[in-house]
């Protein structure tokens, strides 16, 4: 269904808008890097533009957000439209023309009932809501652009991943494109939306499905290892938290889990440490990591190390998460019984 969706919009986006001609589809997040939990009912979309000669300009001091330049005029002459008055590409402007394009377009969908959902502030993505009775599937399209130039300096230290997948993966990684998506800085002061954060969707799902220090890890005749069934706990867990807590804990995220994985995954970099049978302490160990990182609200960004996840700010309620978390941890996870 979301197949069919997909790409009835992509060729009414590419054939709309001379912008957009060259945009792609590429699936990203937990479905399929297949640590999707409870049902199939949210995806993520990335719509990818290649773009060149972009010249990228740090916009605080995370080494998350950047502005956008053209080096030169660009070859694609219809992007000049979304120039702001400065002169950098808007994300607010490229969006808001994306999400035109789609809203004409889902009424020209036949056999399947989608709508294009309310603007949530701030968001990269426009949201689709497929009515797929007797359930809802949401759909986040996010717009990104693909900059095949060299990784910005404060990716240096990051994707510390010579002991786990080695240092010959680690290279090939770094060789891949940069892929940046429109994402509000919420630090900024005055917000003019024309900042773009870097992604790593496209490394997170390789590393997600080779997660093995050996080749033949989790492949049908090697050994399993429980990586991914400890990101799934955790998820869960959040996830049961968050609908319990709301208000709260709406600041958190998977991503924040799907972090602390990666980080954990390094600290352990064996296969013999996440072995299929020792789930549970694997897990428990996992959890105790990201509990610790509550507690000093210091998560570092698996690519960009000096962009702390969990900021200072919210102090309190990092140590409300990290309560509750510890309060399931040591109680043998009421949750999971309920």
């Amino acid at each position: 269904l979301v197949n069919q969706v997909v790409s009835h919009l992509v060729q009414a986006i590419r054939s709309k808008d001379g912008a957009f001609s060259s945009i792609k589809p590429l699936g990203a997040g937990s479905y399929y890097e297949r640590v999707k939990i409870s049902e199939p009912n949210e995806f993520d979309i990335m719509l990818v533009m290649l773009l060149e000669r972009l010249q990228l300009e740090e916009s605080d001091d995370t080494g998350a957000y950047y502005y956008l330049t053209f080096k030169r005029n660009p070859k694609e002459k219809n992007l000049l439209k979304f120039l702001d008055e400065d002169g950098k590409l808007s994300a607010f402007k490229m969006l808001q023309a994306l999400r035109q394009v789609i809203k004409q377009e889902v009424k020209n969908i036949k056999n399947v009932d989608v709508t294009v959902t309310r603007k949530k502030a701030g968001s990269p993505a426009i949201t689709l809501q497929i009515k797929n009775p007797p359930s809802e599937i949401s759909v986040d399209i996010i717009l990104t652009l693909e900059v095949k130039q060299s990784w910005p300096t404060s990716t240096q230290d990051g994707l510390k991943i010579e002991q786990w997948l080695g240092t010959k993966v680690r290279r090939e990684f770094k060789y891949k494109s940069l892929y940046l998506v429109a994402k509000q800085n919420k630090r900024e002061k005055v917000l003019r939306g024309n900042t773009w954060r870097l992604s790593f969707s496209h490394i997170e799902k390789a590393m997600m499905n080779n997660h093995g220090n050996s080749k033949t890890c989790c492949e049908s005749d090697g050994p399993k290892c429980c990586r991914k069934g400890c990101l799934k706990l955790l998820k869960y867990l959040l996830e049961q938290l968050k609908m319990k807590y709301p208000k709260e804990l709406e600041k958190f995220c998977s991503y924040h889990v799907k972090t602390a994985v990666f980080h954990s995954c390094v600290m352990w970099p064996n296969d013999t440490d996440w072995r299929l049978g020792d789930l549970d302490h694997c897990f428990q160990k996992c959890l105790g990591y990201f509990v610790e990182c509550l507690q000093e609200s210091q998560l570092p960004h698996f690519f960009i190390p000096k962009y702390n996840l969990l900021s200072l700010e919210d102090k309190a309620i990092n140590h409300f998460l990290s309560r509750q978390l510890s309060h399931q941890l040591n109680n043998r996870f009421p949750l999971f019984q309920e």
